[in-house]
């Protein structure tokens, strides 16, 4: 694999997959106004990968320009254009599949195995707004009084300002471009600073694919706060969609209320992970490690909490234990790796005070359980049994290879602690009785459950939280409706 930046520093190559290290404003690559660069580490090892452009709150206006100048233009095109224009852009990305995947590991740090499984979900949102953007329908209906009809109409939303974060840096992109764009919307994309050139990538893949100038712009910068100050104030921007932490997503809301903006906020998460005394045990651990171990659990739809019902607690924490022993960590992008490191060295640090804050109360590490010592960020992969319910671990989420084990007794006491958390974004399920199990699941306070499975995620599934875990859907086709406006027509004819 081949990883280095041309001589020109405005590209960074992986294998014939080129990157560039600009803003995208108006489908040029620019420099930003500054010309200030941020630096893209490699969190395997700490080296420097890249450098890229630094944008100043005069470029998020820039982009909002431009922005706003392809939005009549992109918005009457026929659903049909943009619709092929979005299967071109899976077919690109999918060809392109195994470059994305390393550059993933490179700038995220995730194994070969969870990069590649990303592309293809990250892809396959272009593949299914491809078919929704035709869909946009409306409907007529007659006033019940009989003396006029009601036509309700979808219509674009207008421009969308997007914020994704770096834990999957091509998925939560896509995720949001399809859906504006096949709703007609015109975006600017801010990414992680973490991970940057995925997105980058993924836009100069769209450009190739057909997206006219000025639809999609991607401003890339350290100054996140001033920047989208500008382009949140901004009258021409109705749209806010973001993911990341409930902290940031607070801020937001409340810069958008200014405006009165139209939000779609997919937030922090604390998943609980029930398994009943009738359940599968092979297939509970094996759901569990899906769902505690994509990404090294550094997801918002990680398993944080694991509550298994004593009667078969300590044959499932063993078989655990196990299975999370064996798995390989190194770097991301090396053969045979299963857990790549953490995004960076804050990650580690707050992954080790949850471990030790368990362990000082009372809660036994069964393996793992300490940074590993080397020049990248590394936590091993680590259970926790006993863990007390006033740990840390249990409140906040975790966001890295740490399984934390809770026996309890009754299935009242285990829906009672699973809704006992401020989020409700993924909760997990198993238990071979089926209404045992369509119960629990309609009682746990979640926007999403996996039963008898440890993978939630669809793109042609509503995703998306409640409480504290967010507002609005993503995916399926309400995640397109999150970027349109319903206008009604009363009519006589």
């Amino acid at each position: 694999m081949t990883s280095t930046p041309d001589t020109t520093e405005n590209e960074f190559t992986v294998d014939d997959l080129t990157v560039p290290l600009r803003l995208l404003i108006d489908n040029a690559w620019v420099d930003g106004a500054e010309g200030g660069t941020i630096p893209v580490d490699n969190p395997s090892d700490g080296s420097l990968l890249a450098a890229i452009a630094d944008a100043t709150p005069a470029d998020g206006t820039r982009a909002v320009d431009a922005a706003a100048a392809a939005l009549p233009a992109w918005s009457a095109t026929p659903p049909r254009q943009r619709a092929e224009i979005l299967r071109r852009c899976f077919e690109l990305m999918t060809a392109k599949s195994e470059q994305l995947a390393r550059l993933i590991s490179l700038e995220n740090g995730k194994a070969l195995p969870d990069a590649r499984s990303e592309v293809v979900y990250a892809a396959e949102f272009f593949r299914w707004y491809s078919e929704e953007a035709v869909r946009l329908i409306g409907e007529i209906s007659t006033s019940p009084s009989g003396s006029n009809r009601i036509v309700a109409q979808h219509q674009p939303i207008g421009v969308s300002a997007l914020i994704t974060p770096w834990n999957f840096p091509a998925a939560m992109a896509t995720r949001k471009l399809a859906p504006a764009l096949a709703a007609g919307c015109t975006t600017v994309l801010k990414p992680a600073t973490l991970t940057p050139l995925t997105a980058l990538a993924i836009a100069q893949i769209m450009i190739e694919a057909g997206v006219p100038a000025g639809v999609v712009n991607v401003i890339t910068t350290r100054r996140t706060g001033a920047v989208m100050d500008v382009v949140l104030a901004d009258p021409r921007v109705r749209k806010l969609s973001f993911t990341g932490s409930t902290e940031v997503g607070r801020h937001l809301l409340r810069q958008a209320a200014d405006n009165v903006l139209s939000c779609s906020m997919e937030l922090g998460g604390n998943a609980p992970f029930l398994v009943f005394d009738d359940a599968d045990l092979d297939k509970a651990v094996d759901g569990a490690m899906i769902a505690k171990m994509r990404n090294g659990g550094q997801a918002c739809t990680a398993a944080n909490r694991i509550y298994v019902q004593r009667g078969i607690h300590d044959r499932f924490a063993r078989q655990l234990a196990k299975r999370m022993a064996e798995l390989q960590v190194g770097a991301g992008y090396e053969a045979g790796t299963e857990v790549g490191p953490l995004v960076d060295d804050a990650s580690v640090r707050k992954v080790d005070e949850l471990v030790q804050d368990a362990v000082g109360r009372g809660a036994t590490i069964e393996v793992g359980g300490a940074p590993i010592d080397s020049p990248g960020h590394f936590y091993p992969p680590t259970v926790v049994t006993g863990v007390p319910a006033d740990a840390r671990m249990v409140a906040e989420e975790i966001f890295g290879p740490v399984a934390s084990l809770i026996p309890f007794d009754t299935d009242e006491e285990a829906i009672a602690a699973a809704n006992s958390t401020e989020y409700g974004l993924a909760a997990y399920v198993f238990t071979e009785d089926l209404s045992r199990g369509m119960r629990a699941a309609e009682r746990i306070e979640s926007g999403m459950i996996a039963v008898n499975r440890g993978l939630v995620s669809d793109p042609a599934a509503p995703f998306g939280g409640v409480k504290h875990s967010g507002l609005g859907r993503e995916g399926a086709h309400e995640g397109m409706l999150e970027f349109t406006e319903t206008k009604y027509i009363a009519v006589d004819w």
